[in-house]
């Protein structure tokens, strides 16, 4: 199989897949208008400064996006149970290709969650500069990286039956420890988050409510996570290869 063909195959099953759209996209667009919609007059939340609307949609497109490139991992464990992956080993598909393929399609998921996200803050009043969109979305993108090595290293791990579990529980942890629903502040738990890619990732989305960018700490972060995460994630694939 040639790398263009899995890839458009890799495409078009992601965004045929209807639980795809309700659990990836409909979840956050359901979360940000059952919170945001009810506030979207309040334009001083918590003493913050910041409107409603504003807040919660860059703590969600960080919250939905890492959830939609965690959703490889999803995809590789059914391949793994059909046997999907054992018939693309007879083709002359490579392994960068097939790596290629899944953090393509995980990126465009979260592309278009980025999107009805912004879109849905636009209808509730959400205003920005053309350089904070675009600064914010660039940084998400970078901070999403060791999350997209991360779904296909747990694809390659567990089975359809543990998967979602699993990753729904690490979403969550690491939306909690990140600061995705409360800002973390001084003591223990800044320290440990200080040290997560979510929490990065977040600071990202926080552009757009006028944090700053990464410094050198979040560069380290993102960038250690994400070598750590590759490597680990072509163990996973090779062992998975070997046992075929």
């Amino acid at each position: 199989m040639k790398a263009a063909t899995y890839t458009r195959y890799e495409l078009l099953r992601a965004f045929r897949n209807r639980r795809f759209f309700i659990f990836s996209l409909g979840f956050p667009l359901l979360l940000y208008f059952m919170i945001a919609g009810p506030n979207r007059n309040e334009h001083d939340l918590g003493g913050s400064g910041i409107p409603a609307p504003l807040y919660f949609m860059v703590g969600l497109a960080a919250f939905g996006t890492m959830n939609s490139v965690m959703g490889a991992g999803g995809r590789i464990a059914l391949e793994r149970v059909i046997g999907w992956n054992r018939q693309l080993r007879l083709t002359p598909l490579s392994s960068r290709a097939y790596f290629r393929a899944k953090v393509l399609t995980a990126y465009l998921t979260a592309l278009v969650t980025i999107a009805l996200l912004y879109i849905s803050g636009a209808a509730l009043g959400v205003r920005l500069s053309a350089g904070t969109w675009l600064e914010m979305t660039g940084l998400l993108l970078v901070g999403l990286i060791p999350f997209a090595a991360l779904g296909i290293l747990i694809g390659h791990l567990l089975n359809v039956d543990s998967i979602g579990p699993v990753m729904g529980g690490m979403t969550a942890l690491f939306a909690f420890f990140g600061g995705v629903w409360f800002p973390i502040g001084s003591g223990v738990l800044h320290d440990i988050a200080l040290a997560l890619p979510s929490y990065w990732l977040v600071q990202a989305s926080h552009v757009g409510i006028g944090g700053h960018a990464w410094g050198a700490t979040g560069w380290l972060v993102v960038g250690l996570w994400t070598a750590g995460l590759v490597v680990l994630a072509r163990w996973a694939y090779l062992r998975d290869t070997q046992r075929a």
